[in-house]
């Protein structure tokens, strides 16, 4: 009798995703992933942060002489300061309470407080009576599995495969409107691999939740350069893909500064008027027909025509034009 196959195990990303996804009830996925991503940064920033600390309070060199409440000492490090708090440990410790809304919401907003090139960014809607608080005691369980921020996750990156795992499925999730926050890995890592961006300026005028950015940095380090010759700029309209794009910069140490939230888009007030880039990578909402061409007729960025009011393609091609650097001779 032949022997039957064992089935493979699945990654670890696919199978948190699909026990995440069972909690899912009155939320909607374009919702659900704020709630989720918001916690797996909680559990990274926590993770990395008792790394830190526990080797301060030990005195590990070169930590020897470091206040493990000094807020300085990590982020020298480039490592979040968490308070007693918003510590993952607490957090765990408050699951089973119907209070646990209201804990996870002041945990975000502690976190914020203590690192100010996240505030306001953090997801602090937990406390909604809408989210069923002994589904997310259980969404905080599964979460409670991975180890995504103590020194052996972070050589794998395994926060940064998890997080992209969990953006490209909630973007499936979504349809259309997925692609509105996510360009899939193959296509960013072919525009990057294709300009090489190794120093100076990297503009994305729809940056998405930022996977353009990283996976530069991470080009970067392949070809062993220097992360501090490259620059980002970028600007999102989308408010809540903005805050994961920052989310997404800040957890691996790209500073997120020069990327802006900017509510009426990139044509009608562009938040880097003035910025010439080396190097454009992006992945534009192509054939959108309302991007308010009328009212740009007369645009300095249409060096080369006026584009269409009806498809914002020809706008999308001059725009990046206008921000390039002259090439020098």
């Amino acid at each position: 009798m032949a022997k039957s196959k064992t089935p493979e195990a699945k990654p670890l990303e696919q199978v948190l995703f699909l026990t995440a996804d069972k909690l899912r009830k009155n939320i909607d996925a374009a919702e659900y992933k704020s709630y989720v991503l918001g916690l797996l940064f909680l559990k990274y920033v926590s993770d990395a942060f008792e790394v830190l600390h526990q080797k301060i309070l030990n005195k590990v060199a070169p930590y020897e002489y470091d206040d493990p409440e000094d807020k300085l000492a990590y982020s020298a490090e480039y490592v979040f300061f968490v308070p007693e708090f918003a510590r993952w440990n607490y957090i765990v410790s408050r699951a089973k309470l119907p209070t646990i809304g209201e804990d996870v919401d002041t945990a975000m907003d502690l976190i914020e407080k203590e690192n100010p090139k996240i505030r306001g960014v953090l997801f602090k809607q937990f406390a909604q009576s809408k989210l069923d608080k002994v589904t997310l005691g259980e969404l905080i369980d599964v979460v409670n599995n991975m180890n995504l921020g103590d020194e052996s996750a972070q050589r794998k990156d395994l926060f940064g495969v998890v997080y992209e795992y969990f953006l490209g499925q909630f973007a499936l999730a979504e349809g259309r409107k997925g692609g509105q926050f996510y360009t899939p890995r193959s296509v960013v890592s072919l525009l990057v691999e294709m300009l090489q961006p190794l120093s100076g300026k990297v503009y994305d005028p729809c940056c998405g939740s930022g996977g353009m950015f990283v996976m530069s940095e991470k080009f970067v380090q392949h070809h062993q350069g220097r992360i501090d010759d490259i620059t980002i700029y970028g600007q999102e309209s989308n408010q809540t893909t903005w805050k994961l794009c920052v989310m997404n910069l800040a957890i691996r140490g790209i500073d997120p500064e020069q990327v802006k939230w900017n509510s009426e888009g990139s044509f009608l007030r562009d938040a880097h008027p003035d910025l010439k880039a080396d190097y454009i990578i992006a992945n534009p909402p192509f054939n959108v027909s309302d991007w308010s061409g009328e009212l740009l007729k007369g645009d300095g960025r249409w060096k080369y025509g006026v584009p269409p009011a009806g498809n914002a393609n020809y706008a999308w091609l001059q725009h990046f034009l206008y921000h390039l650097s002259p090439v020098s001779s």
